[in-house]
């Protein structure tokens, strides 16, 4: 339960509000997220709210440290977390998370103009970050175009040398010696 009457108001405020909007998420009754954009825009980003016992007299915690906020530079994120925290200042005492939401969705395009909008080379940095750069020569050999469905089931067949392991066509060998072997034996 939240702590204490004002957060028990805010809570079922919030409930009515965001009741069916997909961007909104109650994690708990003292911490929500939000969406801010569309889940296909390179310049969305979620912002997380939590109340300490004190609030709203204090602070709500804001955090932007969510999975989905990664392709976002950490300057960004510091630059929207300041200017909201200049909104909880203005709002200190009252019910905010609702116009903390509702000010970052109004202040979507201003708080990521300077975000780039290239995700897929974001994406791919984050994913192979730790992993040597291993030149893929083998795979330019080949010409031919594979579907995403062969490039998968490839991907699950190969090492991350893009060699077939040890023994993977031990069975169709084992097969084949015990077809051979039938037809010997009549």
């Amino acid at each position: 339960m939240a702590a204490n009457e004002d957060q028990e108001m805010e809570l079922e405020a919030l409930r009515s509000i965001y009741e069916g909007d997909l961007c909104f998420r109650e994690l708990s009754p003292v911490s929500f997220q939000y969406r801010i954009g569309e889940s296909g825009d390179p310049k969305a980003f979620l912002i997380e709210v939590s109340w300490p016992e004190t609030y709203p007299q204090t602070a709500p915690v804001i955090s932007m440290d969510a999975f989905f906020n990664n392709t976002i530079s950490s300057a960004i994120k510091q630059s929207i977390l300041d200017k909201l925290m200049v909104e909880v200042e203005a709002n200190l005492g009252t019910a905010m998370t609702y116009t903390l939401f509702e000010y970052a969705k109004d202040n979507k395009e201003v708080f990521m103009e300077n975000q780039p909008v290239n995700t897929v080379t974001s994406v791919s940095n984050s994913i192979s970050i730790g992993t040597p750069d291993v030149p893929p020569s083998k795979k330019k050999e080949k010409k031919e175009q594979l579907s995403k469905t062969q490039k998968r089931k490839l991907a699950d067949k190969t090492d991350n040398k893009g060699e077939l392991p040890r023994g993977w066509n031990w069975v169709d060998v084992i097969k084949h010696l015990s077809k051979t072997g039938s037809k010997d034996d009549e």
